[in-house]
Formats: structure tokens, C-alpha cells, sequence
């Protein structure tokens, strides 16, 4: 059974850094895409960045671009989200997410999702 668990969530001020992380078990992890989304309150989930198995080739939703960068450890089964100069918009809960798909940037690209984490970021 997959499994996809989230940590690292917070509250930061407008400007700091969080990082993310997701555990993943129940499954070869090196095989998959992940990727991580977020969801404000009364807002769809919306797809943040995404990482080949492989790690050589990602992809970001344009309001993170030169601020948030997806990492993985596929020895750890791990995926990471560095958030860098955090803007009160970028609160949400975040979720990490699978995909057996290529370059998947949609919801229902992702079959299996964390329970997500908290991020805050106060003005």
C-alpha cells in the first residue's frame, strides 16, 4: 500500500524559507514522478513543481519560478520542496503527490497524495 507523508509545514514571515518534505513507502519510489501542489482556503489545488524519476528534469508552476526548487533522494524515497522568499499567496496546505505518468501537471495525473502540511506565511 502507498504511502506519501508530508512534514516541514509552518509558519514563516514573508521573506523566509521552509523546506518540505515527503516520505514515501509501499512502492518503487525511483520509478515515479513527483510532484507537490497546494491549496488555499475556497481555492482549487493547484499544481506547484514536479520531478522526474530520475531527478534530471523538472517542471514549476510560473508564480514559484526562481523561488521553490523540487528535489528527490531516491535512496531515501524522499522528495523535497525548498521554498525560498515566501509571499504571504504561497499559504496553503501543500501536498506531495505520485504520478506513473510523463510530465504530469494536473490533479488527475497524481493517484496517490499525502495528507498534506500546513504552510503560513504571515505579512
Amino acid at each position: 500500500q502507498v504511502a506519501l507523508v508530508e512534514s516541514g509545514g509552518g509558519l514563516v514571515q514573508a521573506g523566509g524559507s521552509l523546506r518540505l518534505s515527503c516520505a514515501a513507502s509501499g512502492l518503487t519510489f525511483s520509478t515515479y514522478f513527483m510532484g507537490w501542489f497546494r491549496q488555499a482556503p475556497g481555492k482549487e489545488r493547484e499544481f506547484v513543481p514536479r520531478i522526474r524519476w530520475s531527478g534530471d528534469s523538472t517542471g514549476y508552476a510560473d508564480s514559484v519560478k526562481g523561488r521553490f526548487t523540487i528535489s528527490r533522494d531516491n535512496a531515501k524515497n524522499t522528495v523535497y520542496l525548498q521554498m525560498n522568499s515566501l509571499k504571504p499567496e504561497d499559504t496553503g496546505v501543500y501536498y506531495c503527490a505520485l504520478s506513473g505518468r510523463s510530465y504530469p501537471t494536473e490533479t488527475d495525473d497524481f493517484g496517490s497524495w499525502g495528507q498534506g502540511t500546513q504552510v503560513t506565511v504571515s505579512s
